[in-house]
């Protein structure tokens, strides 16, 4: 009897660690499932994330030419992969990296696959964490390593087709990712201070110019920021994106929001007016200036 209560207690305690570890990876949020933490293939083809997988993943015609040339050189780096299951980019590249990963036969072992979340309080984030340092700001986002050393990364989507740009990446050729401006600014804000980087800002100015892509692209980077607590430099990318872009009124908005959230209320309503003076009937932005006058 004693032997049995034993084996019943062991059986009990295996059955809720498995239980615990699949709660922790699978969130259930207003009636919609999304995967956080660390993943691998079998996540991805169970529940709802199983239809637009597999889809993705046979759908793909893969250059076989490219995916051959692959096997020798891709087995000698490690892979850092972040998704979003909530993302229609990461539901697009995702399958479709898995698919050239196995046709190139790369060892499972070498490949670590982060999905984060998108909530306003872990935007872009794991629960683990797994993404801090690493300037994670759009997703999918797939990272090469070679001996514990970042040697390029894909950003959000291919500049030619994922497997030309892995091949690139593997034989060490000259590669520029998506959204190559925050990775500068990103460098930058690593190597210097901020106050630093103010004095520079004139330079910056035309420089960053040249290459963003749009408001979206320093906005997004600042958020990321933001949410990961770095707010002095939040702040700097969020000023920054003001001086690119004056005439948008969504980086007005996006620098009032995090001076309100900074508690710098003073600034953040002459953020908030400034979206008025561009577009004068903007909604968040009323709400925002009568919610920061009632906080004063």
């Amino acid at each position: 009897m004693k032997r049995t209560v034993i084996l019943f207690i062991i059986l009990l305690n295996l059955q809720f660690g498995f239980s615990q570890t699949s709660q922790n990876a699978l969130v259930n949020r207003e009636g919609k499932e999304l995967l956080l933490g660390k993943i691998d293939k079998s996540d991805l083809t169970k529940n709802s994330f199983k239809a637009w997988f597999l889809k993705n993943y046979d759908d793909y015609l893969e250059n076989k030419k490219v995916v051959k040339l692959l096997k020798d050189s891709l087995s000698h780096y490690e892979i850092k992969a972040f998704l979003g299951t909530w993302c229609g980019d990461s539901k697009r590249e995702v399958p479709r990296f898995y698919k050239i990963l196995d046709q190139a036969k790369f060892p499972k072992t070498q490949l670590e696959v982060i999905a984060v979340d998108r909530t306003k309080e872990a935007y872009k984030q794991s629960p683990n964490h797994e993404e801090k340092g690493l300037n994670i700001h759009r997703v999918p986002t797939f990272i090469f390593y070679k001996d514990g050393k970042e040697i390029n990364r894909i950003v959000e989507s291919p500049k030619e087709t994922l497997e030309n740009d892995i091949l690139k990446i593997v034989t060490q050729k000259k590669y520029t990712p998506n959204y190559f401006v925050v990775r500068y600014l990103d460098h930058l804000l690593q190597t210097k201070s901020v106050e630093a980087l103010r004095e520079e800002t004139p330079n910056l100015i035309p420089r960053l110019s040249e290459f963003v892509k749009g408001s979206r692209e320093l906005n997004t980077y600042g958020y990321a920021l933001l949410r990961s607590k770095e707010t002095e430099k939040a702040l700097f990318v969020f000023e920054l994106n003001t001086k690119i872009f004056p005439y948008k009124p969504n980086v007005y908005d996006s620098l009032g929001e995090a001076q309100f959230e900074t508690g710098n209320n003073e600034n953040a309503l002459r953020s908030y007016y400034k979206v008025l003076s561009i577009t004068p009937n903007d909604e968040n932005a009323l709400k925002m200036i009568e919610k920061i006058k009632s906080t004063i």
